[in-house]
């Protein structure tokens, strides 16, 4: 398995302090559903999302640092990756973020990260020089919420398939801000909105491969949005907005993950209190959703998850049973299918995978 392009590697974020292991590397054996660790990296607080970049062999990771003054701060941090060692190996950190941060993105051209921050209420714009490494911050945008009851809560950054706009969902201001990027002024300039539901609570986002649809999962009230997407206007409307969890439902629950198959033809998302992920098939005309299975990611709070590349397999990380669970996925129905495999990783909560 260590041939080029045929060595599927593993990386997992967690929950953890700098004296402990927060970034894991794995080998994922396709034959058998099997993971093999081979690294773990500490020196980084709360290393909780990662940035996978293939092509160029590289890792991008939030780390939670503190200013002169004691308020919380975010470094980005650079890691070259090492396949044939299944090794990281760090290119430097850089401050990124004028908070906590939670979410971590990479624009295409490799130009630029941007970092979201919940508890701050902000997004920056990061420069990424051509040799991998962190550079200054360029903007920070601070969301402002309508008085004392209205706190925002900037939850992630995506951009759209043609990378001409970013996508800034804001859980506590119920709304997707709509950026782009100057990079003349290497600045964030508002484009416009999307607004959720009031209460609904926006936090990660996908579009469709064929880029006519883009799909919100909403945490707090348990839902997903189906927006369809102007890439000319860079503008969404709203479809519809289906419930993930089955009817009668009455646990507690907030929404974490969303993504699609390459295909396009299903969309999952995870419940955290029904600890499960729901599937949808995903109507390619009307972009509308009908729910096919719930399944239990044999955990508890499955902060993320993904599909692993060929669409065989998705990985959960569980963070309250300290957990990696490995699903068979059917790439005709869509429908997931647990493997019997679980790994133990302290407080897991990001999990990227690929070939090298």
């Amino acid at each position: 398995m260590t041939m080029e392009n045929n060595r599927m590697l593993v990386f997992v974020g967690s929950y953890a302090e700098e004296s402990t292991g927060g970034v894991y590397v794995y080998e994922f054996d396709e034959k058998l559903g099997e993971l093999a660790r081979l690294d773990q990296v500490s020196g980084l607080k709360n290393p909780t999302f990662l940035n996978l970049d293939t092509k160029q062999r590289r890792l991008y990771v939030i780390s939670e640092t503190a200013a002169e003054d004691g308020s919380k701060r975010s470094d980005a941090v650079s890691f070259h990756i090492l396949p044939e060692e299944g090794k990281l190996r760090e290119i430097n950190r850089a401050n990124a973020l004028n908070g906590p941060s939670c979410h971590i993105q990479r624009s295409a051209d490799n130009r630029y990260l941007t970092l979201a921050s919940y508890h701050k209420g902000s997004i920056s714009l990061v420069e990424l020089k051509a040799d991998g490494s962190v550079g200054p911050v360029l903007d920070i945008r601070n969301h402002q919420g309508q008085g004392l009851e209205q706190k925002s809560h900037v939850h992630s950054s995506f951009y759209s398939p043609d990378q001409r706009f970013l996508f800034v969902s804001d859980l506590g201001l119920d709304t997707i801000f709509i950026y782009r990027i100057d990079s003349g002024e290497g600045k964030l300039v508002l484009h416009g909105e999307a607004k959720v539901k009031q209460g609904a609570g926006p936090r990660h986002l996908t579009f469709h491969p064929n880029g006519k649809f883009a799909y919100v999962i909403n945490e707090l009230d348990s839902t997903v949005t189906a927006f369809s997407y102007d890439a000319d206007q860079g503008a969404l409307t709203e479809i519809e907005t289906v419930s993930t969890l089955p009817e009668g439902t009455t646990v507690d629950n907030g929404c974490a993950e969303i993504t699609i198959s390459e295909d396009g033809r299903f969309l999952y998302g995870s419940n955290r209190g029904h600890d499960s992920i729901v599937v949808y098939a995903v109507d390619p005309a009307a972009g509308r959703l009908n729910v096919i299975q719930h399944v239990s990611v044999e955990g508890k709070h499955p902060r993320h998850f993904s599909i692993v590349p060929g669409g065989r397999y998705v990985l959960a990380v569980n963070r309250d049973t300290n957990n990696l669970t490995v699903f068979a996925r059917d790439g005709e129905s869509g429908k997931l299918s647990y493997t019997g495999k679980s790994y133990e990783i302290s407080k897991p909560v990001c999990v990227w995978a690929d070939r090298f």
